[in-house]
């Protein structure tokens, strides 16, 4: 997908993309897990694979050491998606873990749906990661 780095930031900031999380898929780290939540939905949304693996803990369910299958699978599911809205409901942050409660609107095959996800972060060598989330009943 090509996404203006002018464009407001898919996270819902109201600052253009390359002043928000563009600066971290550019190589800045979140100072917290918030951050780290809100520039991964951008990431999935421009289409930024590298930086979702990057972001991703090597404990959670989803890593694989298949950086080809992985690339591809990540990049199947930002093209098929169409993301509408991201909505923060929770953040509860710590020192070497945290919390973020949010809701993703999207449209998938023509159809609006939406999940909400309560997601844990741990800080690792100074930087957070994305371990694992539980879905909540929508």
């Amino acid at each position: 997908m090509k996404f203006s780095i002018n464009s407001k930031c898919p996270c819902g900031s109201g600052e253009k993309y390359k002043n928000c999380c563009g600066i971290f898929h550019k190589g800045s780290n979140p100072k917290n897990a918030l951050s780290l939540m809100k520039s991964r939905y951008s990431a999935y949304v421009v289409g930024d694979v590298n930086y979702i693996i990057k972001t991703t803990h090597p404990d959670n369910k989803e890593y694989k050491t298949d950086l080809v299958e992985w690339k591809r699978d990540i990049k199947s599911f930002s093209d098929e998606t169409d993301f509408v809205r991201l909505e923060v409901f929770d953040f509860i942050d710590g020192e070497e873990e945290a919390y973020v409660t949010f809701r993703v609107n999207m449209k998938l095959d023509g159809t609006y749906t939406f999940f909400t996800e309560k997601s844990r972060f741990l800080k690792v060598d100074g930087r957070w990661l994305y371990i694992d989330g539980e879905f909540i009943n929508n």
